[in-house]
């Protein structure tokens, strides 16, 4: 089989030249897995492999940026992610419970279900963003498979066994021991702690291209470039806030993701369609207001774009991204009362006077296309496994998950447990 081989980011790739079947299960939490995995897949495609994709998200997501007939949609939905009432409303317990109901219930048949599929279509490789079942399904079906992600589910959920309880501590476990079916994982910057896996390999900001300028952008718009503009982004989910034209400094509009057909907004607001590009409206825009996820922090750190954020509870990726976020200088903190009542023009200026600095790659995307590959053609790793360090060593000083009162349950405990119970390599 003829190789072509280079060296990227420190790691040697070798692209295989014969045609490949992946399979790609995207979580079902939100928008930011989906949009993240685009670019992936974008590059799997262009190297001329077929890659299935078992996600929930609208094919628009997918479609906007790959069109080809190697491009293949199952509509499956094996995680739940987090449970929120709203963008930043989270509900542990439903999270878990909801969790429990699609994957731990009917394990069995989901397994037998999977097995069978990844067989049907003769998969090479399964990758995971990042859908713990699918690393067993792939291991029963005699398949590798691979996560590409910045944090994993184990970690999020320890938080809400805390408020739970320990009926659902066995979730966590079920969770920790599919991820370690997986070879390793392609971790993304910003990452939170991920014990569970076997061996890590690092790449750099995985974020979608650009498809038009500033200025081609803000003509179809009708904004003059003299004009600010803050991109509203709440990561597809909308909130039904009562959005006021007082809210915004004179001489500013506000580009509003995720509205709802109904929502009437005021003159100084501009409602975009479900389809819209979101890279090209960051790039086009002044700054940001939304909720922290890897997506929109990966691209307003690709596009230096100031971002005004506001944090959500019981969400353990969160004090990872916002640490990277405000060491490249690009993050202010808005209290979500002054969100709510209006109070946005302080934090409009000051987010305006940043300097966003990140200077780092933003390939990611064909890094882990070309590591991929490698892997599916039977390819190992030298993995550097120091790398994967223990959770509590990579805790950012002052975000630790938050303790329940009179709950006695923590995380490292937890995985010193697991590690003995389950033979989990770190």
């Amino acid at each position: 089989m003829q190789m072509e081989q280079s060296i990227t980011h420190g790691v040697q790739v070798i692209a295989p030249k014969r045609h490949l079947v992946f399979a790609y299960y995207v979580s079902g939490h939100g928008f930011g897995h989906a949009t993240r995995v685009v670019e992936v897949v974008r590059h799997l495609i262009r190297s001329g492999h077929d890659v299935h994709m078992v996600t929930g998200a609208p094919d628009f997501v997918f479609t906007s940026e790959i069109q080809s007939p190697r491009l293949l949609f199952r509509k499956v939905v094996l995680d739940c992610g987090a449970v929120q009432a709203d963008a930043l409303t989270v509900d542990p317990i439903a999270s878990l419970e909801k969790y429990s109901q699609m994957s731990v219930l009917p394990r069995a048949s989901v397994l037998a279900t999977e097995v069978q599929w990844l067989n049907s279509i003769k998969a090479d490789l399964v990758i995971s963003d990042v859908v713990p079942i699918a690393c067993r399904a792939a291991a029963d079906a005699g398949i590798r498979s691979v996560c590409v992600t910045n944090f994993s589910w184990d970690f999020i959920y320890a938080e809400y066994v805390m408020v739970s309880g320990s009926h659902y501590r066995s979730v966590l476990q079920q969770i920790a021991e599919d991820y370690s079916h997986s070879e390793f994982v392609i971790r993304l910057p910003g990452y939170s702690p991920m014990p569970a896996f076997r061996g890590v390999i690092d790449v750099p900001l995985v974020v979608r291209r650009l498809h038009k300028s500033r200025e081609e952008v803000r003509k179809d718009l009708g904004v003059p470039d003299d004009v600010k503009l803050v991109i509203f982004n709440f990561g597809g989910q909308p909130a039904g806030w009562n959005l006021k034209e007082e809210y915004l400094p004179a001489g500013w509009l506000c580009l509003v993701c995720g509205a709802s057909d109904n929502q009437e907004l005021p003159p100084n607001f501009i409602k975009l369609a479900k389809d819209v590009y979101t890279p090209d409206l960051i790039a086009a825009s002044d700054c940001m207001l939304g909720k922290i996820g890897y997506g929109t922090v990966s691209e307003a750190m690709a596009y230096k774009l100031p971002f005004i954020f506001i944090r959500r509870d019981y969400f353990n990726e969160e004090p990872y991204l916002r640490e990277m976020l405000e060491y490249y200088q690009g993050g202010v903190e808005m209290a979500r009362r002054d969100m709510l009542s209006g109070c946005w023009i302080p934090y409009l200026e000051r987010a305006v006077n940043l300097k966003p600095c990140y200077e780092g790659g933003t390939n990611g995307g064909e890094l882990a296309a070309h590591i991929l590959q490698d892997t599916a053609v039977g390819k190992n790793y030298a993995l550097d496994k120091t790398k994967v360090r223990r959770l509590q060593d990579v805790m950012v000083p002052g975000c630790q998950p938050q303790k329940v009162p009179g709950n006695d349950i923590i995380v490292p405990d937890w995985y010193t447990l697991a590690e003995n119970k389950l033979g989990l390599h770190n």
